[in-house]
């Protein structure tokens, strides 16, 4: 017996994709490098000692003077001499002006002229005297200066290059859905009538 068969196949759409993978390329160049260091300068002032000895107090304690020095040294005791001469003759012409208010004017002068050598007692003494050479001493003085120069930079730093190309996906229809009908043994039955479908 035959029945009745609806016979159906079929066929599922497929897709193809196609992928070119993304590229991605990195150079990292490397710096210009200008670094320069200048050298420190060093100044270095250096005044040297001086040592200074005076001796002419000694050794005119000695009584080796210059021939400078006596001059004024007479020129001065000769000054000062004058100077108390005149005083003593004006208090003396003084004093003979008042001899009329009694008093004996003139004895009175020739004993006080009579005391102008005075004698002086000695005892010991030192020649030269203590403190008579005279030291003077300045140390050197050193001025040490450092001038530091900075260091002078004009590095450039470079920027990576990068290469970039995005991947590609390409999408296509590699197969289409389709579906196949066909009928077996169907009949169709009416009335004095039949037909094969």
């Amino acid at each position: 017996m035959n029945f009745p068969q609806i016979r159906l196949q079929s066929q599922t759409a497929q897709i193809e994709l196609t992928t070119n993978p993304a590229k991605q390329s990195i150079e990292q160049p490397g710096p210009d490098l200008d670094l320069q260091q200048p050298p420190a300068e060093l100044h270095i002032t250096r005044t040297p000692g001086a040592l200074s000895i005076d001796q002419t107090e000694a050794r005119a304690d000695v009584d080796l003077k210059s021939i400078r020095r006596r001059v004024e040294e007479f020129a001065q005791n000769g000054y000062q001499e004058w100077l108390n001469g005149i005083a003593r003759r004006s208090q003396e012409g003084k004093e003979l002006m008042r001899i009329e208010n009694g008093g004996n004017a003139i004895a009175s002068i020739a004993k006080q002229n009579g005391k102008l050598f005075k004698t002086y007692d000695f005892n010991i003494g030192y020649v030269p005297k203590a403190g008579s050479v005279k030291i003077n001493y300045e140390p050197t003085k050193l001025d040490i200066q450092w001038d530091i120069n900075k260091p002078i930079n004009n590095t450039k730093a470079r920027k990576p290059i990068i290469d970039y190309q995005p991947g590609t996906v390409n999408i296509r229809m590699k197969q289409y859905q389709d579906l196949q009908i066909d009928f077996a043994n169907l009949k169709y039955v009416g009335i004095n009538y039949e037909q094969e479908i």
